[in-house]
C-alpha cells in the first residue's frame, strides 16, 4: 500500500503548477483539486451558483439545526443505520475468507442514493431553491430524489436516457408515483452520460430557482466534495459496526464504481487507515473500446462534465459510448477523487464482466436470500474471487449499494437468451 510521504508534491492544473505541502488523503480537495484532478470547468453563468453552493455547504455541514434535521431524516425516513451481514452459506460454499455485506440495499428507496439526496435537498431548501433536478441511469438516484422532493415539498424533474427508461421501467413508474416529472433524453447513447448533459443544460437555463442534485462524486467542485461528504455515512457506520463486533478494522473493503459515490462514501472514512480498498468497475463484454465501462482501467484523463478526471475516449479525445449490464455503471467517466486515489496507488481498481456479475447476482439470491442490484453484483463477484485467495482470518466487507428489484426484468431477459 502506498504511504503518503513528507515531501512537497506538485499539483498540476491545465493553466499552471502550484506547490503545496503533502497532506493526508483525507485532507483533499485542495482549492477544489484532488492532486491534478477536479476543478470547476463550468460555464461562466454557473460559477456564482457553484460559489454560493460551496459557501452554503461549508456553513451547513457544522450547523446544529441542519445536522439535527439531517440526522432525523436519515434515521426516521431513510432507515439508517444499516447493518453488517455475514454471508455464511455463500462463503462456505464458494470462498474462504469471510464476506460481510454493508446493507445499503435496506435504505429507503432501495439504495445508498438517499444518503446524498437528503443532504443536498436540505442544502437546496436552505438556499431557497424551490425546484430540484437530477439525472439518473439505473433509476435509484431518480427514485431517491423523488422521495425527498415529495418529503420536502420541492418541485422535481428527473432526466433519464431512453435506453435506461426501457430497462429500468419499475423505477420510472416509482418516480412518477412520487410526483416527479420524468424527461426522456433522446440524444447520443440515450444513457447516463446524456442524461447528465441534459440536466446540466437545464440547470444553466434555470439556475436562479433550481438546484441540480448530482447523483455521484462527479461534476464541478464542490459537487464531488459534497456528495462524498453525505455518502461518508456508509464508511463511518462500517468502521464503527465492524470494530464493535471484531475489535479492529477489516482487512479488505470492496465497492462497485460507476461515477463512484457509494465507493467514495465507503472508502473516505478508511482512507488514512491500514485497510486495502478495492473499487470494482464494469468490465462489460471485454477490453475493446466501447465494450465496457471500466474508466479507471481503460480510460485516460480528460475534462468531463465540469471536472478533470479519467474518462473513456477515442484516439481523437472524443468521449465514446460505453457498455455495462448495469445501467448505474454505464458511464464513461468517474469521480476525480477516484482518479487521484488510482494514480497515488491508495485504492486498487479492477473490473468484473457482465457474465461474472450475473453469476454473483444469482448466487446471492440462491444462497443468502438477498436480491442485489446488478451494480453491487460486480463488487460481490470480485469479493468471491478474493475470498478464495485469502485465509479465513481476513475479512472482506462489500458495500451492497442497492437492491435488485429494478433489475429483475433485465436479468430474466438475459437468462432467457442464454
Amino acid at each position: 500500500m502506498l504511504k503518503q510521504n513528507s515531501e512537497k508534491e506538485i499539483i498540476s492544473t491545465d493553466r499552471n503548477e502550484i506547490q503545496i505541502e503533502s497532506k493526508k488523503y483525507s485532507d483533499y480537495p485542495v482549492n477544489g483539486f484532488y492532486g491534478k484532478f477536479g476543478g470547476a470547468y463550468a460555464p461562466e453563468i454557473l460559477q456564482p451558483a457553484l460559489g454560493e453552493l460551496l459557501k452554503a455547504f461549508e456553513e451547513l455541514k457544522s450547523d446544529e439545526n441542519f445536522l439535527s434535521e439531517l440526522h432525523y431524516l436519515n434515521r426516521h425516513l431513510g432507515g439508517r443505520p444499516t447493518p453488517l451481514y455475514k454471508l455464511n452459506r455463500l462463503t462456505k460454499k464458494f470462498g474462504n475468507a469471510p464476506i460481510i455485506l454493508k446493507r445499503e440495499d435496506l435504505v429507503h428507496g432501495g439504495a445508498h442514493k438517499f444518503n446524498n439526496v437528503i443532504g443536498q435537498a436540505l442544502v437546496a431548501k436552505f438556499l431557497g431553491k424551490p425546484r430540484i433536478i437530477a439525472e439518473t441511469g439505473a433509476g435509484q438516484h431518480g427514485v431517491a430524489t423523488s422521495i425527498v422532493g415529495a418529503a420536502l415539498g420541492l418541485e422535481t424533474e428527473i432526466f433519464m436516457g431512453e435506453v435506461d427508461i426501457q430497462r429500468q421501467m419499475p423505477n420510472v413508474q416509482r418516480m412518477k408515483l412520487l410526483g416527479a416529472k420524468v424527461t426522456a433524453v433522446k440524444s447520443g447513447s440515450r444513457t447516463l452520460k446524456d442524461a447528465v448533459n441534459e440536466a446540466m443544460r437545464n440547470w444553466v437555463a434555470t439556475v436562479e430557482d433550481t438546484h441540480y442534485l448530482i447523483g455521484s462524486v462527479v461534476g464541478p467542485h464542490p459537487f464531488p466534495l459534497m456528495v462524498r461528504h453525505f455518502q461518508s455515512v456508509i464508511g463511518k457506520e462500517l468502521k464503527s459496526e465492524f470494530f464493535e463486533t471484531y475489535g479492529r478494522l477489516p482487512s479488505h473493503v470492496v465497492a462497485c464504481v460507476g461515477g463512484g459515490s457509494n465507493a467514495a462514501g465507503t472508502f473516505y472514512p478508511l482512507i488514512d487507515d491500514d485497510v486495502e480498498l478495492i473499487g470494482v468497475e464494469a468490465g462489460g463484454r471485454g477490453t475493446d473500446l466501447g465494450e465496457n465501462s471500466a474508466t479507471l482501467n481503460f480510460g485516460s484523463p480528460a475534462i468531463i462534465h465540469g471536472a478533470k478526471s479519467y474518462s473513456i475516449q477515442d484516439n481523437d479525445g472524443q468521449i465514446i459510448e460505453t457498455h455495462s449490464i448495469s445501467a448505474g455503471l454505464d458511464y464513461p467517466g468517474v469521480g476525480p477523487e477516484h482518479s487521484f486515489w488510482k494514480e497515488s496507488g491508495r485504492v486498487r481498481y479492477t473490473s468484473i464482466t457482465d457474465t461474472e456479475a450475473l453469476q454473483a447476482f444469482n448466487l446471492l439470491c440462491k444462497y443468502e436470500g438477498i436480491i442485489p442490484a446488478l451494480e453491487s453484483s460486480h463488487a460481490l463477484a470480485y469479493a468471491l474471487k478474493l475470498s478464495k485467495e485469502l485465509d479465513s482470518t481476513e475479512e472482506i466487507v462489500v458495500t451492497l449499494s442497492g437492491r435488485g428489484d429494478k433489475d429483475l426484468n433485465s436479468v430474466l431477459n438475459l437468462q432467457e437468451k442464454e
